[in-house]
């Protein structure tokens, strides 16, 4: 009898993890993939998205078109709960049984962590979802109609930095193509200790590099700060200082998703062990930003470990080997530290980051700066979103 398999979520790690689990298991497993979503949703992108230089058809493929073929069943439905002594998956229309569950959900975006914080009940924008920077798109359009202040940043116990980098340095570099850049005043806000930490303790001359860079681009920073509060036209943060803007755009703290937070941590993050199974749950598996992972090192604001998409499907195919070596009756696999590689976008060059491991003490530790990583990133955009349509999982 096939093996059942449910897979939550469709991005990275959920549809990494599907593929590789058809690679492996072929038909000694019936692998389903549960998703809210319909479409994957190329999540680099979405900076790009929200300066307008991609429109969502550039970056998404549907989920049914890419699953269905390869054999994977796709459900278009939420997971509501997960009753892990019965081996249950629950939505609002059925319950799944499972002989494994992998947890490739993503976070939940902790808005309520700061008052005014985010684009719906707050005064902030975010660009981690489509919609979030598709409306960003609008608000910074209104931007160009009307020049003024610009705050980007970070609150306390962000974990995700990266966009905020990007999307600070690409409204800069975009003010300056369009001459009007004398016009905004640009502040980016963290949490991190200082600019170039990145919730990683740093990375080789990060600190040094992203000095200079914003040093260079006139964009004053803020940082080893918390945020008070945001208001319709001004951040207030914890030291007293006021910066009024027109446009802000804040990365939000993140907590586990409502279905799975209670096989997690206070956060909701789930613990798991060195081959991804949860601690209590041998048949439940996570990867990706669902993961618990406990930062290097404490820091003054709270942070937390980014889980870059490198690092998720790293996971995803470990996760994927240790559930086909248990149903294949073969030895569990061994799995080494985790790296991080990325390519983050600076409007008009971009830069190259290796952490091997993501967390110090590293083997090697690159920081690179340069336009042919733009080029880079924009045809790894392209050739992901390839691979994925067509199944293929292989790292670069």
């Amino acid at each position: 009898m096939a093996a059942r398999i449910v897979v939550l979520g469709g991005s990275f790690g959920g549809l990494t993890a599907a593929f590789e689990l058809r690679r492996h298991l072929g038909g000694k497993a019936r692998v389903t993939l549960l998703c809210d979503l319909e479409r994957f949703v190329f999540i680099p992108s979405l900076p790009w998205v929200s300066m307008g230089w991609r429109r969502p058809e550039d970056i998404t493929l549907p989920l049914a078109g890419i699953l269905e073929p390869k054999g994977i069943e796709f459900i278009h439905e939420e997971a509501t709960g997960v009753d892990a002594a019965a081996s249950k998956v629950s939505t609002r229309t059925r319950e799944i049984e499972y002989d494994y569950l992998v947890i490739a959900t993503g976070p939940a975006l902790a808005f309520s962590a700061v008052p005014g914080l985010g684009p719906e009940q707050g005064y902030t924008e975010c660009i981690f979802l489509l919609e979030q920077a598709l409306r960003c798109r609008r608000a910074w359009e209104g931007l160009l109609e009307d020049p003024g202040p610009v705050v980007v940043g970070s609150v306390q116990g962000v974990s995700c930095f990266g966009p905020a980098y990007e999307y600070v340095f690409e409204v800069d570099a975009e003010l300056r193509r369009r001459r009007i850049r004398h016009r905004v005043p640009i502040t980016f806000v963290t949490s991190e200790p200082y600019v170039g930490h990145f919730g990683i303790g740093g990375l080789g001359t990060s600190r040094r590099m992203m000095e200079d860079v914003f040093a260079a681009r006139d964009i004053k920073v803020a940082a080893n700060i918390s945020v008070e509060e945001f208001t319709p036209d001004e951040v207030r943060l914890a030291d007293g200082t006021r910066l009024p803007f027109k446009l802000s755009m804040f990365a939000p703290p993140m907590t586990g998703v409502k279905a799975v937070s209670h096989l997690g941590n206070p956060k909701g993050f789930i613990p798991v062990d060195e081959n991804y199974r949860h601690r209590d749950h041998r048949n439940i598996l996570s990867v990706g930003v669902a993961v618990a992972m406990a930062p290097p090192e404490p820091t003054p604001v709270p942070t937390g470990v980014p889980k870059t998409g490198y690092m998720t499907v790293v996971m995803a195919k470990d996760a994927a080997k240790t559930i086909a070596a248990e149903i294949l009756g073969r030895p569990t696999p061994e799995t080494g530290p985790l790296s991080a590689v990325c390519l983050m976008d600076m409007g008009n060059t971009a830069a190259y980051m290796k952490a091997s491991p993501v967390l110090p003490p590293r083997e090697e530790a690159k920081l690179k700066a340069g336009i042919h990583y733009r080029w880079l990133k924009a045809g790894f955009e392209k050739y992901y979103l390839w691979k994925i349509k067509h199944g293929l999982t292989r790292l670069p």
